[in-house]
């Protein structure tokens, strides 16, 4: 993934900076997923999930437990999940991940960030083979060695496995996420970040031109509230 890759880990790191931004999404992920399946992390393997994700992020323990309790509160907003498709400058694919209590104000804003930065959205379904969605796991390559970790990750569903600087990156197929969350666990290992993920299929590489273009749209989709998460195909 190379230089392309380094631009996606860099670029992610300085949008999740943005801690003002950061933990109401992680909150509204956590809430949503006690919702839709119950308060117990143990039984509910979406809430373990964002539970997880929020401690990666060095979410406040009490900001976690606040989320949870919010979902069974009489006045819980019926939060939904819903995507959107798009292109951005220069023809990069974008697919939108949002949380949102008012889908129709939500593609309003989406529609307009798009036409905004010289993007267009696309019909739901036009990217549906373009991405994938993966279980990801980053975590620190000083806890255990490269052989040892696949073998024992082999059967926790592991499909791929990077090593960028000190860090290691375990991707395996969404459906297995608690699978490799569990063989994660057995080893000892605590993942500085566990999510779920479209990874593109096809990357595609770009110009530092073209990307400063594409990041203008990525940072203001990002800046909306509704939206949890921004994908791209960027290589």
């Amino acid at each position: 993934m190379g230089r392309a890759f380094e631009y996606r880990k860099a670029a992610k790191e300085k949008r999740w900076d943005k801690m003002s931004k950061v933990f109401p999404k992680l909150a509204k992920s956590i809430t949503m997923a006690a919702k839709q399946g119950g308060l117990d992390p143990e039984m509910n393997s979406k809430l373990r999930t964002a539970i997880l994700t929020a401690k990666a992020q060095n979410m406040p323990k009490d900001n976690i437990e606040a989320a949870i309790k919010r979902a069974a509160g009489k006045d819980a907003q019926d939060i939904k999940e819903v995507h959107y498709e798009g292109k951005a400058p220069h023809g990069a694919l974008i697919w939108v991940e949002c949380a949102t209590d008012n889908p129709t104000r939500t593609v309003a804003n989406i529609k307009t960030h798009f036409g905004k930065c010289g993007g267009q959205m696309l019909q739901n379904g036009s990217l549906e083979f373009m991405f994938s969605r993966k279980a990801v796991f980053e975590f620190d390559r000083s806890q255990i060695s490269r052989d040892d970790l696949e073998l024992s990750l082999i059967d926790g569903g592991l499909e791929e496995l990077e090593e960028i600087e000190d860090t290691f990156y375990a991707y395996a197929d969404y459906s297995d996420f608690g699978l490799l969350s569990t063989a994660l666990e057995s080893l000892g290992i605590e993942p500085k970040k566990a999510a779920l993920e479209y990874i593109p299929n096809t990357p595609m590489e770009f110009s530092e031109e073209q990307l400063t273009d594409i990041e203008k749209l990525i940072d203001r989709l990002e800046d909306d509230d509704d939206v949890q998460a921004v994908y791209t195909n960027i290589a």
